[in-house]
């Protein structure tokens, strides 16, 4: 390598610094607020961006010993598991039809299932609560199960129906040649190629669902039964008074398996992105 051509790497790595910086700062505040003692997190005249007086695990341990955090969590991931495998298979089936059949309307109803996906969880939460009341399911984990699909099926749609465009059809085509079914060509042929794109589509609806927030504090309210992102919030937020230590701490462990997930499926989130993107 040149020097020139090792200079220019060195300029774009120290261009991307301030975007490095600005993204990862909020996580360093979160991680640093729930190490710092109490007498220094609310000293006015303390450093905010240091550690002056000594770590402590204080805040990690209130959380998990005083409060009911590991239910909260064990509830989350119940809930955010099945939404996201029950909206990813009815997502891949309704992606390729919209990708691959020619009917009616087939352009008008992808557009409607985007704008379906843009309508905001605020205007939505009245109707699916009378809908939860009917079906018995009132201040329970599966209300959430029920509704979240609601607007990840819609989302992982959306998503899907441009990966699926990159595949070939002349792939599946052959096998349907050969004597398969249409449904046993997507099985055995496609699914297997658009494994980035279902794993980026399963990255994002685990994402969102798992953040959700207007859902969780309306149908659910038994500490047994809420999430995490709600049990947070409501038990270390009393009136005017904040945990913030705990509440840190909550953060930083809550951002723990989506860290996880992102790491270990970075490249095909990142492929599956754009590809469909591109195309």
């Amino acid at each position: 390598m040149t020097r020139r051509k090792l200079t220019q790497r060195i300029a774009m790595h120290l261009l991307l610094v301030p975007f490095l910086i600005f993204a990862l700062f909020p996580f360093y505040h979160m991680a640093l607020t729930s190490l710092k003692q109490n007498k220094e997190l609310y000293d006015r005249n303390a450093v905010p961006l240091l550690i002056t007086k000594g770590p402590t695990l204080e805040h990690y341990t209130k959380l998990l010993w005083d409060t009911a955090f590991l239910t909260w969590t064990k509830n989350s991931l119940l809930v955010t598991v099945l939404s996201t495998f029950v909206s990813l298979v009815i997502g891949t089936i309704a992606a390729y039809a919209l990708s691959r059949l020619k009917f009616f309307a087939v352009g008008t109803l992808g557009t409607g299932i985007f704008v379906t996906y843009l309508v905001p969880t605020s205007l939505l939460f009245l109707p699916l609560a009378q809908v939860v009341n009917w079906l018995g399911l009132g201040d329970s984990k599966w209300a959430l199960v029920v509704t979240y699909p609601t607007f990840l099926v819609p989302f992982c749609t959306w998503l899907l129906m441009g990966y699926f465009r990159t595949v070939p059809k002349e792939v599946e085509e052959c096998a349907m040649v050969d004597g398969a079914t249409r449904i046993q060509a997507l099985w055995r042929i496609v699914l297997p190629i658009a494994v980035p794109g279902l794993v980026c589509a399963a990255l994002f609806a685990f994402t969102l669902s798992w953040n959700e927030f207007i859902y969780a504090l309306t149908f659910t309210s038994s500490s047994d039964q809420i999430t995490a992102s709600v049990g947070v919030t409501s038990e270390l937020i009393r009136g005017d008074i904040y945990y913030w230590g705990s509440l840190m701490a909550g953060a930083v462990l809550a951002s723990v398996p989506i860290v996880v997930l992102y790491v270990f499926f970075l490249d095909y989130y990142v492929s599956g992105l754009t590809a469909g993107a591109i195309k």
